[in-house]
């Protein structure tokens, strides 16, 4: 997946943007508090792309 689609999708769904650091964004979920690294790579695996958005408690 594309990291801009998964982003613009996380941003969607409620998440913010909370910091950057050396080679991840840092992402929070408003909702239960939660915060995930998003790294900057161009594309981002499925299957840690479904890892993310489970533990920032969205589908």
């Amino acid at each position: 997946m594309k990291r801009k689609e998964f982003v613009r999708r996380l941003i969607k769904d409620g998440c913010v943007f909370q910091r950057s650091g050396a080679n991840h964004d840092l992402y929070v979920n408003p909702a239960n508090g939660r915060k995930q690294p998003v790294p900057r790579h161009t594309e981002i695996d499925n299957k840690l792309a479904k890892h993310i958005r489970k533990y920032l408690g969205l589908k």
